[in-house]
């Protein structure tokens, strides 16, 4: 058991801006434990991978346990794993609803649990979420109530926790992304998307894992909503 390297948990971790983050961790010298779905064995001893659904409870307390007889500890964890789903909101299905609250939501709590109760056993730990600009600037061409109404629960909670455990030693934090070239963009207007930011391109994913990574190295920034999103949340151009 090695007690003293960092240790990053990372759910959503198998491609885009989960990937990413992963890989950033990895090269800051972290081990780190990756849940996903689907994703596959790694064959690097210091990155761990955990399949299943966050969502369901006993798959979070899989991600935590495995970090802590792992490797003994958990410094970070990033809630990555989202559902973005964009349509009129009363085509939303009760399917789309219960799967946004799952994963979003559920999944956030289950694994936030488990791991905030290591972190308070070490006095010391970073807890980010990825949220997204749109709960706080709305755009009417991309009608998103499932996510406004998940995400947003996380950006409240992120303030909230980052109160309740500012004198524990434990920071929470968000990064709120506008849109990022990723694979769940592959079919859609890239043109179109670039548009709706004032500095007229797609975000990166590395612009993303910048931002967590100034989070990470900010110990006296808690409760921050770190906007990602080439200044869509200051207004339209």
């Amino acid at each position: 058991m090695e007690s003293q390297r960092k240790v990053a948990v990372v759910t959503g971790a198998s491609q885009g801006i989960g990937a990413g983050i992963v890989e950033a961790y990895r090269r800051l010298g972290f081990a780190v434990v990756a849940n996903s779905r689907g994703i596959r064995p790694s064959t690097d001893d210091d990155l761990v991978t955990v399949a299943g659904s966050i969502a369901d409870r006993n798959v979070a307390a899989q991600v935590a346990t495995t970090a802590i007889e792992r490797f003994g500890r958990v410094d970070t964890l990033i809630n990555n794993a989202g559902i973005f789903l964009s349509k009129p909101f009363v085509e939303f299905t009760e399917e789309d609803f219960r799967n946004a609250v799952d994963v979003n939501l559920a999944g956030f709590f289950h694994i936030t649990q488990f791991v905030a109760q290591q972190m308070l056993r070490q006095g010391s730990g970073h807890i980010v979420q990825i949220t997204t600009t749109i709960v706080d600037q709305p755009i009417a061409g991309v009608p998103s109530g499932l996510a406004s109404l998940t995400k947003g629960g996380l950006a409240a909670i992120t303030r909230g926790l980052a109160i309740e455990y500012a004198r524990s030693g434990i920071r929470v934090n968000a990064v709120a992304p506008g849109i990022i070239r990723t694979p769940m963009h592959a079919n859609d207007s890239l043109e179109f998307l670039a548009g709706l930011h004032p500095v007229g391109r797609l975000g990166e994913i590395a612009d993303v894992v910048d931002a967590i990574l100034y989070l990470e190295r900010a110990p006296f920034v808690t409760g921050e909503i770190l906007n990602v999103d080439g200044g869509q949340h200051a207004g339209r151009w």
